[in-house]
């Protein structure tokens, strides 16, 4: 199927960050969309302002006739969807064109210039990075970003279709769906083990996905991992390297060195190394575009952000709020590390909801090491996403391996008032489920408050 034959999409999952994205692309483009989810959230009631019908109950009567046509509706579904749903069972059994939604980037991106951006953190900061320093030189792209961006307050970009910039998601495989012109790669620890049961497989999917590359494409690494390409890292031998570097009033400062010359007093506002990291290889795959590399080192200056990436949602001398989307043992260190560099000295009180049963057992002694980094860590119970719970794996399981004596299960309404007992000078909230939900509800509480 083409893009050019399809009337109208049907998405299963439509609320999804990345489903979401696609949804108002093929609305851009003239296509009739509606969806599912089981939710109602802010993705989905800004999709119906755009015109596109969403309903949240499995039930085929909900779906508008036109897209029970097969030969004119392209059905697009997300891993996270049980095979037993009923509308996907209807839809398999009646010959409509079913793809998954990696797939269906695969489909848009093939016949552009296409940017992937893979690794097991830091995928969303760094395309959102590369979006903003492509859209600044004036490059006509087309983004899907997993992550609300702050500089054009969208998980989406249209502004041309000759280049595109797509997250290479590793779960599900999903990522071997694309052949992209340049790529990199930011981290590959272990995750999704429910995917890949070990490591060495998760590492396996990585070098399939290298191999992907299209003849002539470029392939970019942060130093230090195994793999083949244009390095890039901090103080060190990189291809494109980060000197000389200080922080001004919560700003990073640098020297950036790459084999097109040195670019002296760069400046990003992301806090933390692993932003720092993301920003600089987004900047090396956007010359490959032909941006000149002096806009390219100004446009950083400028980023803003992506929502909930070491977000700010109150910042005042005597306290500060941080939202993050940190839901593995490495991303929670990168935080921690970010805060004790940015805000030396201070108290603080962490809030963690971990995120899917599995994911809390396989790296339950590795979370329990990050979160005991913490002088005082507050648990939610975890957010089960797409999984049924576990025996004998939760909140208070976790707690019992941390050796921070500081350390407390939650109810989510019971948060606030928790949080005005412990009066903290930095306040973090992390997680991937429905936490974000709650910072709303915090921030709203506190904002008065100080």
């Amino acid at each position: 199927m083409k893009i050019k034959d399809i009337h109208r999409v049907y998405f299963i999952g439509i609320g999804g960050i990345g489903m979401s994205a696609l949804a108002r692309y093929f609305k851009f483009i003239g296509k009739e969309v509606a969806g599912y989810d089981k939710t109602e959230t802010p993705l989905t009631i800004e999709l119906s302002d755009h015109d596109i019908s969403v309903h949240y109950k499995d039930d085929l009567e909900l779906v508008p006739k036109p897209f029970l046509n097969p030969e004119e509706t392209l059905v697009v579904y997300t891993p996270a969807v049980k095979s037993t749903h009923s509308e996907y069972q209807y839809f398999l059994r009646n010959d409509f064109v079913i793809k998954k939604r990696s797939e269906v980037l695969g489909l848009i991106t093939k016949d552009s210039f296409c940017f992937a951006v893979a690794g097991t953190h830091g995928k969303t900061t760094t395309s959102s990075i590369l979006a903003h320093l492509l859209r600044e030189t004036g490059t006509p792209l087309t983004a899907f970003l997993g992550g609300i961006s702050e500089d054009f307050n969208s998980n989406f970009l249209l502004e041309g279709t000759e280049y595109s910039v797509v997250e290479a998601d590793e779960f599900d495989r999903s990522f071997l769906r694309l052949s992209p012109n340049v790529a990199c790669i930011t981290s590959m620890d272990a995750d999704h083990l429910d995917i890949y049961g070990n490591a060495q497989e998760l590492q396996k999917s990585f070098l399939d996905f290298v191999a992907r590359i299209k003849p002539g494409g470029k392939l970019f690494v942060r130093k230090g991992l195994p793999l083949n390409g244009i390095t890039y890292g901090i103080e060190d031998d990189s291809d494109y390297c980060i000197r000389n570097l200080k922080i001004e009033h919560g700003t990073y400062i640098f020297d950036l060195g790459t084999p097109e010359g040195t670019f002296i007093g760069v400046r990003f506002n992301k806090p933390g190394r692993h932003n720092l990291l993301n920003g600089l290889v987004a900047f090396a795959m956007a010359i490959q575009a032909g941006s000149p590399p002096y806009r390219l080192a100004e446009a950083l200056a400028s980023f803003k952000g992506v929502q909930r990436r070491f977000s700010y949602r109150i910042k005042n001398e005597d306290f500060v709020l941080i939202d993050d989307y940190a839901h593995h043992p490495t991303e929670i260190d990168a935080v921690y590390d970010a805060i004790v560099e940015m805000h030396p000295n201070k108290r603080i009180l962490a809030i963690f909801q971990p995120h899917l049963f599995s994911r809390t057992k396989d790296f339950g002694d590795d979370f329990a090491k990050s979160l005991s980094k913490f002088p005082s860590v507050l648990l939610l119970e975890i957010y089960p996403a797409r999984e049924e719970p576990m025996e004998g794996i939760d909140a208070a399981w976790l707690m019992g391996k941390m050796t921070n004596a500081q350390t407390k299960v939650v109810e989510k309404g019971d948060l606030v008032s928790e949080i005005k007992a412990q009066n903290p000078e930095v306040l973090v909230m992390m997680g991937a489920g429905d936490i974000g939900l709650e910072i709303m509800k915090v921030t709203k509480e506190l904002e008065y408050a100080h």
